[in-house]
C-alpha cells in the first residue's frame, strides 16, 4: 500500500471512531498524518512528497499498530509518540504531565513584544504551573539573559520538565521548584511571571472526552468556575514582581467569568491564533 492509501484508511477510521483532537492537531487528517510520518521516521513537514511511497509489510504493521492504539485506547497522539511540538521546539512528554500546548508559546516567539521592549533586559522569569517545562524552555530562548524558575506542585511533572531542560542543555539557567503556587518561592522577585494553569471548570471536567482523561487531573481542574488558581495568582503576584513587571496568564474559555469577577482590573487581552480571549496581561502596578 502507498502512504496515501494508508492515510485515507486512517482518516476514515478516526472519523468513524469519533476521536477527539486538540493535543497538537485539530482534525483526523492531521493527526493520522503525524502518527504515520512519525512511525516511519519521515520528516513531519513533507507529507506531499511521500504520499506515493510504498510501505513494506513491516512498515505497514507498525503504522497500523499505532493507529489501532489511537482508536482503541483514545490515547492522545503525543503520549503514543512521547513527543509534542510547539513551533519548532520538540518536547518529551508522557502521562506524568499535561501534553504541551499553550498560546503563550506563540507570544514567546516574539519575545512578548511590544509589552517587553528589550528581551535582553529580562533577567528573572517564573513559569508557574510549568508541567513539562515547555514554557520555561521557550522563555529561556526568548530572553537570553534571564534565569527561569519552573514551578509546579507535581513531582511527576517536574521529572518530565527535568528531561526537557536537560535536552535543551538549560540546567544552568532553569531551576525546578516543587511548590504549591508561590508557597516555596519566598521573597523571590521576577520581571515576568508566565502561567498556563489548570483552568477547566467543574462542568467541563465532567464532560471531558476520553483523550483528555489520560492527562493528570491536577493539571486540568480549575475548580467550580475554572478560576481557583487564577484568583491566587491575582492576589499574590504583585509581591513577586519587580517594578514594571508583567503577569501573563492563559485562562481558556473563562474570559467572561474573569472579567465579571474582577471588573476593576485593566486586563490586556493578547492576540493569539485563536483570537484575543485566551491570554491576559497585567502590569504589577495594576495588581492588588
Amino acid at each position: 500500500m502507498t502512504l496515501r492509501a494508508v492515510l485515507r484508511e486512517a482518516v476514515a477510521q478516526f472519523k468513524h471512531a469519533g476521536l477527539a483532537f486538540g493535543h497538537g492537531t485539530h482534525n483526523a487528517r492531521d493527526e493520522a498524518a503525524y502518527l504515520i510520518l512519525h512511525t516511519l521516521q519521515l520528516p513531519l513537514g513533507e507529507l506531499d512528497a511521500v504520499l506515493d511511497r510504498h510501505l513494506s509489510a513491516g512498515e505497514l504493521d507498525a503504522v497500523r499498530a499505532i493507529l489501532h492504539r489511537r482508536v482503541k485506547e483514545r490515547t492522545p497522539a503525543a503520549y503514543l509518540t512521547r513527543e509534542a511540538w510547539l513551533g519548532e521546539f520538540r518536547f518529551y512528554v508522557d502521562e506524568r504531565a499535561i501534553v504541551p500546548r499553550s498560546f503563550i508559546a506563540e507570544l514567546l516567539r516574539r519575545g512578548l513584544a511590544p509589552w517587553v521592549a528589550d528581551a535582553r533586559r529580562v533577567r528573572a522569569v517564573l513559569d508557574l504551573c510549568t508541567g513539562s517545562g515547555c514554557l520555561a524552555v521557550l522563555a529561556a530562548h526568548a530572553f537570553p539573559n534571564a534565569h527561569v524558575d519552573a514551578a509546579d506542585l507535581s513531582a511527576d511533572a517536574l521529572q518530565v520538565a527535568r528531561r526537557n531542560i536537560r535536552d535543551y542543555t538549560l540546567g544552568k539557567r532553569i531551576r525546578l521548584v516543587q511548590t504549591d503556587m508561590f508557597d516555596r518561592l519566598a521573597a523571590r522577585r521576577y520581571d515576568l511571571i508566565l502561567s498556563n494553569p489548570p483552568y477547566v471548570n467543574a462542568a467541563a471536567m465532567r464532560a471531558l472526552p476520553r483523550e483528555y482523561r489520560h492527562e493528570p487531573r491536577l493539571a486540568l481542574a480549575g475548580g467550580r468556575d475554572g478560576l481557583a488558581l487564577v484568583r491566587r495568582m491575582l492576589a499574590q503576584s504583585a509581591a513577586h514582581l519587580n517594578p514594571e513587571g508583567l503577569l501573563v496568564v492563559e485562562i481558556g474559555h473563562n474570559r467572561a467569568a474573569l472579567e465579571q469577577a474582577y471588573p476593576r482590573l485593566p486586563f490586556t487581552w493578547l492576540e493569539t491564533s485563536a483570537g484575543e480571549d485566551y491570554v491576559f496581561l497585567l502590569h504589577r502596578e495594576d495588581l492588588p
